[in-house]
């Protein structure tokens, strides 16, 4: 049915509506053929989630989304289940597909009434095939009505192709979205499921090729990928057995200003765990006490300035410079001094805040820097508001790399990877990782994967991969609720000694 290749791929939506028409007028595949499909994949998929369903309500829109609602609920019917379509939008004037669908529902049995304020939605299971890939603009009326009353039913929605309402492209929600329990998406996926509103409106996701041939891929490049942890994990070989702590760099972990000690500490005991070869933290010298005595293995250093920073970057190998760092005086000395020298460095937190104030600049006699901003950062870097800035986060992200020249992460929801030519989203990870130091975690392993060689754009996919499945590991075992940074650090060293015999 798929291959885990072409399920990884994300394509915009024009380009998947483009892959449709190369199947049907190209390949020759008719057109109804491939709806009798998609409802096909959608029913089996509704009936693996919800076996025993007591009803079925199929919303149907006026376009080819409403035609694979048609199908579904034609099937259903010929299994026995009670099911009721309801209709926005004259079905009589359905054209091409969506109207062949509309007559096969119908000669099938099908009850189907207008939308309206008294259909009753009790028991069951909501199917959304009311407005698919192709809306531009805000949801209209009666969409926004028949939408907000499959919201306010609290059934379990099936959404087909994608949940009415959320753009396919940027991920943002059109003013508002049908909020679903599962999505099957076909032929490619959309590049906005996956990110921004994606993951929360379209609960799990499941793919289907409709067993297009192959071929018709090469006609679109994809415009992003999923994270593939299995191509990933080979960029970090196993250790040789006469290696030593030289090996595997020095990484210097910069920050922890009066009063935020503790994300240093984290960023630190992060990158020791996931295998940097030396560790050591500047920061403010009333922190040193307490980060030897929680781990001694930490190199700590207080610096008062800048010009005291500057005689101890002749030692490490790489730079980690931001968590908890603050923007005093002291802070800025501090970027200032990491700026100026010419090592690989990863830039997260107050040390972007910093560099959107100015006057400090971003530029380098070398291209070997990751900056990790959360959207409220990423929108002080680019000068725009953070709602703006999530509504697009493909783009935010492309500007990011434009004007630092850096890898960016772009972290939150479907956390983003791109390094100007590439883009990948982490479909990993959960809400329980809202919580303070998640983001000193994720920079320190981005460090230790930097100071043991690895490529700034490859450290940084497989260190967000391996942090959302750390956290996941997490709630599986403990919930998500009460989740702390520091509970990452087993899992995250159990999930790198996978594999390395």
């Amino acid at each position: 049915m798929i291959n885990n290749q072409i399920a990884n791929q994300l394509y915009r939506p024009s380009q998947v509506r483009e892959l449709d028409r190369v199947a049907i007028e190209e390949r020759g595949i008719p057109g109804f053929e491939l709806m009798q499909r998609a409802g096909r994949a959608a029913f089996e998929l509704l009936l693996e989630c919800w076996p025993k369903p007591e009803k079925l309500h199929v919303f149907c829109g006026s376009g080819n989304n409403a035609g694979d609602g048609y199908v579904i609920a034609a099937l259903a019917v010929r299994q026995g289940l009670p099911v009721q379509v309801i209709y926005l939008g004259d079905p009589q004037k359905l054209t091409g597909d969506a109207q062949l669908a509309y007559g096969h529902a119908i000669a099938a049995g099908v009850p189907c009434q207008p939308f309206g304020e008294d259909n009753s939605l009790q028991t069951g299971v909501v199917v959304d095939a009311l407005l698919g890939s192709g809306l531009h603009g805000s949801v209209r009326e009666p969409f926004g009505k028949a939408i907000r009353q499959i919201n306010s039913s609290q059934l379990p929605v099936l959404a087909v192709d994608i949940p009415s309402g959320l753009c396919g492209d940027s991920g943002a929600e059109l003013g508002l979205a049908v909020q679903a329990d599962a999505t099957v998406s076909f032929i490619g996926h959309k590049r906005g499921l996956f990110t921004g509103r994606g993951p929360a409106l379209c609960g799990e996701v499941f793919f289907d090729s409709l067993d297009v041939p192959a071929d018709i891929y090469q006609s679109q490049q994809p415009v992003a990928q999923l994270l593939e942890y299995d191509r990933l994990r080979q960029q970090f070989p196993p250790r040789r057995r006469d290696a030593h702590k030289g090996d595997f760099g020095h990484l210097m972990v910069i920050g922890g200003d009066s009063g935020m000690g503790g994300a240093v500490m984290l960023a630190a005991e992060a990158a020791l765990r996931c295998g940097a070869g030396l560790v050591s933290v500047a920061t403010r010298p009333e922190h040193v006490p307490a980060l030897l005595a929680r781990r001694p293995e930490v190199m700590a250093l207080g610096v008062n300035s800048g010009q005291e920073l500057v005689q101890h970057l002749a030692k490490p190998t790489v730079l980690v410079i931001g968590p908890g760092l603050g923007q005093s005086p002291w802070s800025q000395q501090l970027l200032q001094a990491a700026l100026g020298c010419d090592l690989p460095m990863l830039l997260d937190a107050d040390a972007l805040n910093l560099l959107a104030q100015g006057p400090l600049s971003f530029s380098s006699h070398n291209n070997d820097r990751v900056i990790t901003p959360h959207p409220g950062e990423a929108a002080r870097l680019l000068g725009v508001e953070t709602a703006a800035l999530q509504k697009d986060r493909f783009s935010a992200a492309q500007q990011l790399v434009n004007q630092t020249g850096a890898v960016t992460v772009l972290k939150g929801a479907g956390t983003l990877v791109c390094d100007g030519e590439n883009t990948t989203i982490c479909t990993a990870g959960n809400p329980g990782m809202a919580s303070g130091g998640m983001g000193d975690v994720l920079s320190g392993v981005i460090g230790a994967l930097l100071a043991q060689g690895l490529a700034p754009m490859d450290a940084a996919q497989l260190s967000v991969y391996l942090h959302a499945a750390a956290a996941d590991k997490v709630a599986e075992q403990q919930g998500e609720l009460g989740m702390i940074a520091s509970d990452l650090f087993q899992p995250l060293r159990d999930l790198f000694n996978e594999g390395t015999g």
